[in-house]
């Protein structure tokens, strides 16, 4: 007899808790406890012995005494069909048959989502697309929990833990002044420099301190500073949230009667909605002053005109608009990144995975309402 474990021909004393034995090609042997606490290293084993993947096709389960669903899909995932499992206590078979059926269906239900032929990336498509609308049901269901919260903090303010929101209001807004400033005075930079070499060439150079003025105010300042918000911020939340889900902390706060949302997502969303709109001021400030210097080197447009031509062709509007979209953009940040930090489970892949995930999808729902900004502003003539 051949063993394929680490107790070959010892007696039963000598044996682990949950044991296999391949007595020959075809035919193995199993017994002991095949349960959860047992799965992951039994699994490891099978797949050092050359024997996961319905490979065997006899197996001898008189030996186990006690299974339960994980132990039972093992196994049945072990040999090459369910009726390969012989020797089973009458105690354990309902168990097993049912987890045969689930694993079957699952099989014929795979089958189905990946047809063959011309079908199979229409059925591709049409699946992804289900995806999109169950998890945007998803999110619009957190939305509504997010807004009860924060419902509850408007009418009982003492209820706001105080203490986290300066935590994360300074983690989000006074941390971030350093890359937003850097990013807003190059976009300034840029954006100068672009009209300047347009301008010039219809000896129009002036008009860059407006095209500099209405893009920073209205767009550029609040749409550069979101995004680097939901890159920095919204990442960060996501992280922080994935972390204390795998720790089971959330669990926790949910067995000892906490609200894991207006624990842990209300500070979150109050921090980033009042730090955006001072990071929109502080980006606007910077990406100017960009501007000024480069319309001082290219043009010779001195500040004092600079200045004098900005109050001149940009009005309050225009920096109005653009601060008004802070506070939306900063509580769908907010929201993404707490949304995806409660999906995490498994393991820190999953961590790595949301965190992404919740990137892409705050930027682009952060294009997506400043779209709908423009629109409106568009039909209100504004």
């Amino acid at each position: 007899m051949r063993s394929v474990t680490e107790t070959s021909a010892s007696s039963s004393r000598d044996r682990p808790p949950a044991w296999f034995d391949l007595e020959d090609d075809n035919r193995l042997r199993v017994g002991g406890v095949w349960r959860l606490a047992q799965v992951d290293r039994l699994s490891r084993r099978l797949e050092r012995a050359g024997l996961a993947g319905r490979t065997v096709r006899e197996v001898d389960a008189s030996g186990l005494t006690e299974l339960d669903s994980a132990g039972a899909q093992l196994l049945i995932r072990t040999a090459a069909s369910p009726d390969a499992i012989a020797g089973v206590d009458r105690r354990f078979r309902g168990l097993l048959r049912r987890v045969a059926d689930a694993e079957a269906a699952t099989a014929d239900l795979s089958r189905t989502r990946r047809p063959g032929g011309a079908g199979a990336q229409l059925a591709l498509i049409g699946w992804r697309t289900v995806g999109v609308g169950l998890r945007v049901w998803e999110l619009l269901g957190f939305l509504g929990q997010c807004t009860g919260a924060v419902a509850k903090v408007f009418v009982r303010p003492w209820t706001l833990d105080g203490r986290a929101t300066l935590h994360h209001l300074q983690a989000t807004g006074l941390n971030a002044l350093p890359i937003v400033g850097l990013l807003a005075f190059l976009i300034g930079v840029v954006v100068a420099f672009m009209g300047a070499l347009q301008l010039q060439k219809f000896s129009a150079g002036i008009y860059t301190v407006d095209m500099v003025g209405v893009a920073v105010l209205r767009e550029l300042g609040v749409l550069f500073a979101a995004i680097m918000v939901a890159g920095r911020s919204g990442s960060a939340f996501t992280a922080q949230i994935g972390a204390m889900s795998l720790n089971e902390e959330i669990d926790a706060m949910r067995v000892i009667g906490l609200d894991p949302v207006g624990m842990l997502v209300v500070p979150r969303i109050v921090a980033l909605v009042i730090a955006l709109p001072l990071l929109t001021v502080y980006a606007d400030l910077v990406a100017l002053a960009g501007g000024a210097v480069v319309s001082l080197a290219l043009l010779d447009i001195g500040i004092p005109l600079f200045l004098e031509r900005l109050s001149n062709a940009v009005d309050e509007t225009a920096f109005l608009i653009g601060l008004a979209k802070a506070p939306f953009f900063a509580a769908a940040i907010a929201i993404i990144g707490c949304f995806e930090g409660f999906k995490v489970t498994g393991s820190a892949a999953s961590v790595g995975r949301r965190t992404t995930t919740s990137v892409v999808e705050a930027i682009f729902t952060v294009i997506l309402i400043d779209a709908a900004f423009a629109m409106a502003l568009s039909w209100l003539n504004i």
